[in-house]
């Protein structure tokens, strides 16, 4: 497959899923405001969303003083942006035209309809009338993008560099998140009052997990438990260890004659989870652990954009 359809491919799929993680990601810190707290910890969790999405040097700068609402104009419709999820879904639906002949019609009109009514939804105010909702769209039109493309797509390369992306983003994004809930906590044990219970149901219901933490613990909800859940455990969807085995197997699909040590530098990623325990990485600290993290699966993304795709330009 030629470099430079590969790259519009994975990046589409890159884009969508951060789309969706924004939303996720935006629509928690909407839910746990919601909950008795001073102004300087609300204010204080929206600088932690910027921070962690590396956005707040632009914010800053673009607006000095914080609002929730310039957060949100910002993050989800702000063009200058280009993490926002308009900026996004653009870029999606732009990676999507560039290579139109590759996918099939259903993939392609999802991607374009997704484009058109994001442009109406944003114009009806919806942001302001109703955020969650506005975040439950852009969740609900990156599931369908995905199910069209499992169910429409040939498997064949162009199928597995979508993939690449998608699980690539998703770790990257799902650690992120786990990062800015974390990160300020002692990360020890959950108090007995009922604000701590919503705050972390809360994450949970950001990564759609609450039934499957329910399912799978059957008991109090700890943030011990979250971060197993997040980070090690593979049957959860999201989880670190489940976006890593995809991007290994997929990875496995596209190897070429130089991707050997990108191989490599993948499966010692994914065998650092394989073979860890919770209480190991809380012991060493778990924002250490996720910035390190974040470190790899940049390299990582490089490391592909070297090998397969139109590089990165430094």
């Amino acid at each position: 497959m030629l470099s430079r359809t590969a790259d519009h491919l994975f990046w589409m799929a890159r884009y969508t899923e951060r789309a969706e993680n924004t939303a996720r990601m935006l629509d928690v810190n909407i839910q746990t405001q919601l909950l008795p707290q001073s102004v300087e910890a609300a204010e204080q969790s929206w600088r932690s969303l910027l921070g962690i999405s590396e956005l707040l040097p632009a914010f800053d700068a673009k607006y000095g003083i914080l609002s929730r609402q310039d957060v949100l104009d910002f993050m989800v419709c702000d063009p200058t942006n280009p993490s926002s999820i308009a900026s996004c879904l653009t870029s999606a639906r732009e990676n999507a035209r560039a290579v139109r002949g590759t996918l099939t019609t259903e993939v392609w009109e999802t991607q374009n309809t997704t484009w058109l009514e994001m442009a109406t939804l944003l114009e009806e105010g919806v942001l302001e009338r109703d955020p969650s909702e506005f975040f439950e769209w852009v969740k609900h039109r990156s599931h369908l993008s995905r199910g069209v493309t499992i169910g429409t797509m040939l498997k064949d390369e162009a199928f597995y560099f979508i993939r690449l992306g998608t699980f690539l983003e998703r770790a990257d994004n799902t650690a992120r998140l786990l990062d800015v809930k974390f990160h300020g906590t002692d990360g020890e044990r959950l108090s007995a009052n009922d604000t701590d219970f919503y705050h972390w149901a809360a994450v949970l219901r950001s990564v759609s997990a609450f039934e499957t933490y329910r399912k799978t613990y059957r008991d109090v909800i700890t943030p011990e438990r979250i971060a197993e859940l997040l980070v090690l455990r593979g049957e959860m969807p999201r989880s670190l260890m489940a976006c890593m085995t995809e991007v290994v197997n997929n990875l496995a699909r596209v190897r070429n004659d130089v991707s050997r040590e990108t191989e490599r530098f993948a499966g010692r990623l994914h065998a650092g989870l394989q073979f860890n325990s919770i209480d190991d990485i809380m012991r060493r600290g778990l924002h250490d652990y996720l910035t390190e993290f974040l470190e790899q699966v940049y390299e990582l993304g490089n490391r592909v954009s070297r090998d397969f795709l139109v590089p990165l330009v430094a």
